[in-house]
Order: C-alpha cells, then sequence, then structure tokens
C-alpha cells in the first residue's frame, strides 16, 4: 500500500464549487478499486490551497482509477477552477504511530 498526495490550487470563487463537487464524488473515488481511504485538506494560511491523501494497494489501481470514466468526470470538471498547476505525490508510510 502507498500514499497519494495531490495539492490543489483554485481560484477563491472557485472553491465553493469544488467543494460541492468533491462532496458528490467522494464516495466513489473512495470505492475505486483499490483505494482504501480519502481525505480532502486545506491549508490553514492560504484558503485557496487543498490537499488529498489517499491510500491505494497498488500503483496498477491508481493508474486504473486514472484511467476510468469517473477519474475523467472528476479532472474534467475540476481542472477548469485551478489557479495553478496541481503536483502529485505518491509515498511509502514508513512509520506509524497508531
Amino acid at each position: 500500500m502507498f500514499v497519494r498526495i495531490v495539492k490543489l490550487s483554485f481560484h477563491q470563487e472557485n472553491i465553493p464549487a469544488f467543494l460541492e463537487n468533491f462532496e458528490l464524488m467522494k464516495d466513489k473515488i473512495r470505492n475505486a478499486p483499490g483505494n482504501r481511504f480519502l481525505e480532502l485538506y486545506q491549508d490553514k494560511d492560504n484558503k485557496c490551497i487543498f490537499f488529498t491523501y489517499s491510500y491505494w494497494e497498488t500503483e496498477a489501481d491508481l493508474e486504473n482509477y486514472r484511467k476510468s470514466e469517473l477519474f475523467y468526470d472528476v479532472w474534467s470538471f475540476t481542472k477548469k477552477l485551478f489557479n495553478d498547476k496541481p503536483e502529485a505525490w505518491s509515498v511509502d508510510k514508513l512509520v506509524s504511530l497508531e
């Protein structure tokens, strides 16, 4: 399993549309094959910056999601709202203190 972190930056006036769409799509994304966890964060200082944080079983699962109709629907809507290029990282969790 690995963690996917995506940084998204929006025009302020587009934040409500993003949040509304995320609310509609979050369960579908969370239930995509191989997805084990999904959360959304907002930067404390710059309210236009958000992060998604998700756990994926395998890289193939993430790639299958990225090639899916669901991803196309989510991304084609979301990318119109950006004020900067998104950034993404795939990382391995090394330590958990749970």
